[in-house]
């Protein structure tokens, strides 16, 4: 499939798809005439990095990731290794401080709601 088509299955814009390319999260074949040719299965590979990405994961540590991963289900991939898991582990706890972090900012704004809602 072209760029395009890509684009408008993924939501992803075809500045970001070539971003992906060239950060090497992404591949696709030349037609004769130059265009991109992406497989099917671009389609998942998409998903999984904008899963990545909107987990905090910057672009060289998906590239570490992406092998050992399979896109249809996210899975681990035939070539996961035990670091893989201890990759994860690591980004999930990161994730989670995150969240503990937004969570204590959140109940500070209840606070300073609650008391200002009084006076």
């Amino acid at each position: 499939m072209r760029i395009g088509e890509l684009a408008g299955r993924t939501a992803v814009s075809e500045r970001s798809l070539r971003y992906y390319e060239e950060q090497g999260l992404l591949t696709a074949e030349r037609t004769p005439g130059g265009h991109r040719d992406y497989p099917e299965t671009a389609v998942d590979r998409v998903v999984r990095i904008q899963e990545l990405y909107a987990a905090g994961l910057h672009s060289a540590r998906i590239r570490e990731l992406l092998p050992c991963m399979r896109d249809r289900d996210g899975g681990p991939s035939a070539v996961a290794t035990p670091r893989l898991v201890d990759d994860l582990t690591a980004e999930r706890d990161r994730i989670d401080r995150l969240i503990a972090d937004l969570v204590r900012s959140r109940d500070t704004l209840d606070e300073v709601i609650r008391a200002a809602g009084e006076s």
